[in-house]
């Protein structure tokens, strides 16, 4: 009986234990993500990306290198090593496979790296003409790329799930309908698309005017603001009927309200931070987005400091 009772105590003790320690470990309050992540210094970046988890991409412009980096502890390396040749402008990850696509700016061509350990999975040319493959999105059935420097947009189809062919295909969609080229001038930037992927949204660059596009046709009917426009329009993000517009120059996110046929939006609220030093692209996180400094117009060295800053949407 005394040995029994021991045991008893000692087991209600064991108890106790494990449930204050449950309770300590719920009382803990969890590390907040930071608000601004370092870059590598010199690094000049341009696009991110979320994928699994608490994960990012951000490429590098001038290199073609990638970084990978944890949103809430703010730590990452580079996953893809700088290449000669290549640049990384804006950037898309699929979480059906994993894969990592990138617009090669002046290159011509579009990358695609496996988003675990980097390994270079394939380069698409998309053109021999004038480029500067801007940004992607990426849709059930396809990637879509924009190319600042022509009126066109470039259409990579995918396989069920998102698998990209052994040999990927190219198909080069004219920009038409309300669409206005200036030759000579930085147009097509970036580009979001619906859930099911039947319209693609565009933003220009030069006279800061928003498209919805057919993807099958490449017709571009004007998003009419009421009178207004984004100048120095960048990466776009859309979510339902809000479009997120990165103003790089003028430090600042406008935010979109649009109509149920894209056809027609109000810009309801902008977004500044102090932290913002010509943020680029952004990404989202639950309730967050993610800008990219560039820093254009900052003389880049290898010193030069870069990094991404969390903002509420």
């Amino acid at each position: 009986m005394f040995l029994a009772q021991i045991s008893s105590r000692r087991s209600l003790l064991i108890l106790m234990l494990i449930a204050l320690s449950v309770s300590m470990i719920a009382a803990a309050p969890l590390k907040a993500f930071p608000n601004v992540i370092p870059l590598p210094d010199g690094f000049q970046p341009e696009g991110i990306a979320t994928g699994k988890g608490h994960t990012f991409y951000v490429g590098s412009i001038p290199t073609g290198a990638v970084y990978r980096g944890d949103l809430r502890t703010g730590e990452g390396d580079v996953l893809v090593p700088a290449q000669e040749g290549r640049a990384a402008i804006g950037l898309k990850y699929d979480e059906r496979t994993g894969l990592l696509f990138v617009a090669g700016g002046p290159t011509g061509f579009a990358y695609v790296y496996n988003g675990e350990t980097g390994e270079n999975v394939a380069e698409i040319q998309l053109t021999t003409g004038p480029a500067f493959i801007n940004d992607v999105v990426i849709t059930q059935d396809a990637a879509y790329f924009t190319n600042s420097q022509q009126p066109v947009i470039y259409r990579v189809p995918l396989r069920n799930n998102g698998k990209l062919p052994g040999s990927p295909t190219v198909e080069e969609i004219p920009l038409s309908g309300d669409y206005v080229f200036t030759p000579g001038a930085f147009n097509a930037n970036g580009i979001a698309a619906t859930p099911n992927g039947k319209t693609l949204i565009i933003v220009n660059s030069v006279d800061g005017l928003l498209y919805n596009v057919d993807p099958d046709t490449g017709e571009a009917t004007l998003i009419d603001l009421g009178g207004d426009t984004v100048p120095n329009g960048d990466g776009i993000l859309l979510q339902g009927k809000t479009l997120y517009v990165v103003q790089n120059r003028l430090n600042q996110i406008a935010v979109v309200e649009l109509n149920s046929d894209l056809t027609e939006g109000t810009i309801v609220d902008t977004i500044t931070d102090s932290d913002f030093r010509v943020p680029t692209t952004i990404a989202r996180f639950g309730n967050s987005l993610y800008a990219v400094n560039a820093r254009f117009g900052t003389t880049p060295t290898p010193d030069t400091e870069y990094e991404v800053v969390r903002v509420s949407r």
